[in-house]
């Protein structure tokens, strides 16, 4: 018998509380999620000016010293180049930019001299076309003032957290979410286990939990194995020897769309766990946000069951 993945009788109403549960979430804590990223990245944007002499002496060495500075380089022209968009433009390897702006590093097995070709074409490119209006000193041939400076860097730096305005209130509900289910199980005598103290998933001792714990699963019909990160893992008081501990996924979504693109992820995991586990592993979502009865059906049928954040002590039927 489920939890609620047998009651799409309740779902349309769990649905519009999940809902606005998220919208007053939203409202009252994203705004201050995203201010808190804009003040670190207006500092590693003014730290990428300062090394390019404020945007007066684009280098190829530069770049290949500093890599990370690369999607700020990006966010300072006119108009904002996409990854794809500054490789076509500069008529550059796609695994240079890419490596660059994925991995933070020159890709450590390309040729060094076509390495030095590609970032001295990405230099002329940023150099061409970095904005007049953001970095008004380069058209006057005239020192920045520190006003100037920061005005720009800020104006950057909400281009580069506009581009990633998503992950950043993904993450912001996720570490909440997380936070919810701690207070839940502390409350209840359940103890945090560190993630570095070395205990493997199936031994922990009843009555714990652990979040981000990876959990090793077998692929390619067994012959490979990978570990995959489950949110929040619980051990229950009333386990005994053997069990396994019952698994958690902690879900948000600001919008119907999105969540529809990404419901297949839960059916994989849940899928790699049984083959490598059994049928009796326990995979489940902790749920807030727009999360329509098409979702709810498509996960109901991969046999994954649920608890709304809205209904939190759901967690006990669960037997936790």
């Amino acid at each position: 018998m489920g939890i609620n993945n047998d009651k799409p009788s309740l779902w349309k109403t769990d649905v519009a509380k999940s809902v606005d549960m998220y919208n007053e979430w939203f409202i009252e804590f994203a705004p201050e999620a995203f201010r808190t990223t804009r003040i670190q990245t207006t500092t590693d944007v003014e730290s990428a000016l300062h090394s390019t002499d404020n945007m007066t002496n684009i280098q190829p060495a530069i770049i290949r010293q500093y890599p990370e500075i690369l999607s700020t380089l990006r966010m300072s022209t006119c108009p904002p180049l996409a990854v794809d968009r500054l490789i076509g433009l500069a008529g550059v390897p796609n695994n240079l930019v890419k490596s660059i702006e994925l991995k933070k590093r020159i890709p450590p097995r390309m040729n060094p001299s076509d390495v030095d070709q590609g970032l001295s074409k990405i230099a002329t490119i940023i150099a061409k076309m970095a904005d007049p209006d953001i970095f008004v000193w380069l058209e006057r041939d005239e020192t920045p003032k520190e006003s100037q400076i920061y005005r720009a860097a800020t104006i950057v730096a909400d281009r580069l957290c506009g581009a990633v305005a998503n992950p950043i209130i993904r993450n912001a509900q996720e570490k909440r979410q997380l936070s919810a289910i701690k207070t839940w199980l502390e409350t209840r005598g359940y103890n945090l286990l560190s993630g570095n103290d070395g205990t493997y998933f199936n031994e922990m001792p009843p009555g714990t939990f652990s979040f981000r714990m990876n959990v090793p699963v077998k692929l390619e019909g067994g012959v490979r194995s990978v570990n995959i990160p489950v949110d929040a893992v619980i051990m229950p008081m009333e386990s005994r020897k053997n069990d396994l501990p019952i698994f958690f996924e902690a879900k948000s979504a600001g919008d119907f769309t999105n969540t529809n693109k990404r419901r297949k992820e839960e059916a994989v995991k849940i899928s790699q766990l049984r083959t490598t586990y059994g049928k009796k592993v326990q995979l489940n979502l902790f749920l807030c946000g727009y999360f329509d009865t098409g979702y709810l059906g498509y996960e109901a049928a991969e046999g994954i069951d649920w608890v709304w954040e809205h209904r939190i002590d759901d967690f006990a039927l669960f037997g936790i």
